[in-house]
């Protein structure tokens, strides 16, 4: 088997967490031979695990860019707000490029990077790994077979869960639209895009509904502090109390924003970064609940309810077609197909990875290898064009949500991209 080389650009959570330890555990398949991250300590960790030479293990995106092509593939794992730059330049060297959900903030970003990727002729695959794991893809075989028919509506619920709702959108890194992304956009493209991976079929209105409803001042227990470390008289009450939450069970959060995971590393990094914040004084902006209604080109709907407020973190959903129903929940990697003829229960449940995303981590790096191999011209499963039209319902979502719900047609909007 031929081995692809790799650039990584961004040696945060996901990609030094979720993509890059394929290279370790298949180093076969994939060496990474250069990496480029701001933090110097996770930059030198980064370094020394997969053995990169000092001089490619650099501070920024375009040092690396700058020198000329030095493997296969670029996988971009830089933040929302950073993707757009270093996509265009790594494909203009000749890269196939794996790049972290979303695209951009920007639908125009998105539709140029799409277009780069055509004029260099080169792969761009977005990391929509829930299209990856064996949950949904046994889903859309069951559909593709035709064993509940012609779909006619779908019900897909996002919980996120209360815990992972306060960590990274209302205190971490996708808490601001203005520096990140909407929330429709950073956590559920990929509901949009799975959504379109199950119907098979353009999405052509959507409408949408939603707020910033709680994780605000006015919400604040009576005398809390900026900071939970600042003697909060709530702390015995509050679910968000940070020091009960990183110092207890929910300590493997902390190394997503501290490498010294000891009790007193940890307090020190809940004095000094915004993970040791108030959930009710952060300058968070994103909604913490929203639904979103589509009609699709065949005239079925679907309704998605994302909501920060659960117990669980998980998608529960439900398909209803003309010849039966599917029910699935993914935490519990199984879903349950009635038969409305042969009134038969039929239950599929699929092998429970163990690898990040429920095995859609590396199971889109594996993929993407495998393109990257045979590449003749193709487009991969989660391909920009494929990306584009899912960011595009996330896009029109949120500008509904804006403006009262008004219903937003997508064509409409994706063709004054193009022109633009």
């Amino acid at each position: 088997m031929q081995k692809v080389t790799a650039i990584l650009l961004g040696a945060g959570d996901r990609g030094a967490q979720a993509y890059a330890p394929y290279a370790l555990n298949y180093p076969h398949e994939l060496q990474i031979v250069a990496v480029a991250e701001p933090n110097e300590e996770r930059r030198s960790a980064f370094a020394s695990a997969h053995g990169i030479a000092p001089e490619h293990a650099v501070e920024n995106w375009e040092q690396l860019l700058a020198q000329p092509k030095l493997a296969d593939i670029a996988i971009i794992c830089t933040q929302d707000q950073m993707h757009y730059h270093p996509t265009l330049k790594a494909l203009e060297l000749g890269y196939h490029v794996l790049l972290e959900k979303p695209m951009s903030p920007s639908p125009e970003e998105c539709v140029e990077m799409e277009l780069m990727a055509k004029k260099h002729n080169r792969l761009l695959t977005i990391c929509h790994v829930l299209r990856y794991t064996a949950f949904w893809t046994a889903m859309k075989r069951v559909i593709t077979e035709g064993k509940i028919g012609q779909i006619v509506n779908i019900q897909l619920n996002e919980n996120v869960g209360n815990m992972h709702m306060a960590h990274s959108f209302v205190r971490g890194n996708w808490n601001n639209s203005d520096k990140s992304s909407p929330m429709i956009l950073a956590k559920s493209c990929h509901d949009m895009d799975i959504l379109s991976y199950i119907m098979g079929e353009p999405c052509e209105r959507v409408s949408s509904f939603g707020s910033l409803m709680h994780f605000n001042e006015e919400n604040a227990p009576a005398g809390a502090p900026a900071r939970c470390l600042d003697g909060c008289p709530a702390e015995m009450s509050c679910q968000y109390y940070a020091p009960k939450y990183y110092l207890g069970a929910g300590r493997r959060w902390a190394r997503k924003f501290t490498t010294d995971t000891s009790n007193e590393g940890i307090i020190e990094a809940l004095s000094t970064t915004p993970y040791g914040k108030c959930v009710y004084h952060s300058d968070n902006n994103v909604v913490d609940h929203q639904v979103v209604n589509m009609e699709f080109a065949s005239g079925a709907t679907a309704m998605f309810s994302m909501c920060g407020f659960t117990r669980d973190n998980t998608r529960i959903l439900q398909i209803m077609g003309t010849k039966g129903d599917l029910r699935g929940n993914m935490e519990e990697n199984e879903f349950t197909i009635h038969d409305f003829v042969t009134n038969e229960k039929t239950t599929v449940r699929v092998h429970a990875s163990e690898e990040g995303h429920n095995g859609g981590d590396a199971g889109i790096v594996r993929s993407f290898l495998s393109e990257v191999r045979t590449y003749n011209g193709g487009e991969s499963s989660s391909s920009a064009s494929v990306s584009v039209r899912s960011h595009l319902m996330s896009f029109a979502a949120e500008e509904s949500r804006l403006n009262g719900g008004k219903p937003i047609a997508i064509e409409e909007f994706y063709k004054q991209l193009v022109t633009v």
